[in-house]
C-alpha cells in the first residue's frame, strides 16, 4: 500500500489535467471543424454516413495505437502519433503521466492548433460551396474541387 502511495504522489496531476483539457478543447475544435464541414456538403444522411468515415477512422486507428503506446511510451510509435494532430488529442494525455519532455508536449500543442486552424479553413471553404448546393451527390472528388477552387 505504501509503494502504490508514493507512486501516486510522483505523478503531477496538475499538469496531466491542464494537458487533458487542452487536447480534449483541441480534438474537439479539430474534428467539430471536420464533421461541420462534412454537414455543410450534404442534405442526405445516407450521403453523409459514407463521408464521416474517412474521418472516423483516425479516431478509431488512434484508440488502437493508444493501447500499444502505453505499454511503450517512449517508442517511435508514441512520439510520432504524439504529433500528428489527428491522433494527438487521444495520444497524449495517455503519454504525459509517463514523463515526455516539455517541448514534445509544446510542439504537439503547436501542431494541434495549426491542424485545427487548417481543417477550420477547409470547413470554411466546404461551407461556402456546399450550403448553397441542393440535391446534389458530394463525392470526395467534389468536395476537393471546393476546397482548391479560389
Amino acid at each position: 500500500m505504501a509503494a502504490i502511495v508514493e507512486s501516486l504522489q510522483s505523478v503531477n496531476f496538475t499538469l496531466i489535467i491542464i494537458t487533458f483539457l487542452i487536447y480534449f478543447t483541441g480534438g474537439y475544435l479539430l474534428y467539430g471543424a471536420l464533421y461541420a464541414a462534412i454537414g455543410s456538403a450534404t442534405n442526405d444522411d445516407g450521403d453523409m454516413q459514407s463521408l464521416t468515415l474517412p474521418v472516423s477512422i483516425p479516431i478509431i486507428l488512434s484508440i488502437f495505437i493508444m493501447i500499444k503506446v502505453v505499454n511503450d511510451p517512449h517508442s517511435p510509435l508514441a512520439f510520432w502519433s504524439s504529433l500528428i494532430p489527428f491522433t494527438s488529442p487521444i495520444i497524449m494525455p495517455a503519454l504525459v503521466p509517463f514523463g515526455l519532455p516539455w517541448w514534445q508536449i509544446a510542439l504537439s500543442v503547436l501542431l494541434l492548433i495549426g491542424g485545427f486552424l487548417l481543417t477550420t479553413w477547409i470547413a470554411a471553404k466546404v461551407y461556402r460551396t456546399g450550403i448553397l448546393m441542393y440535391g446534389k451527390k458530394v463525392t470526395f472528388k467534389e468536395l476537393g474541387k471546393w476546397v482548391w477552387k479560389a
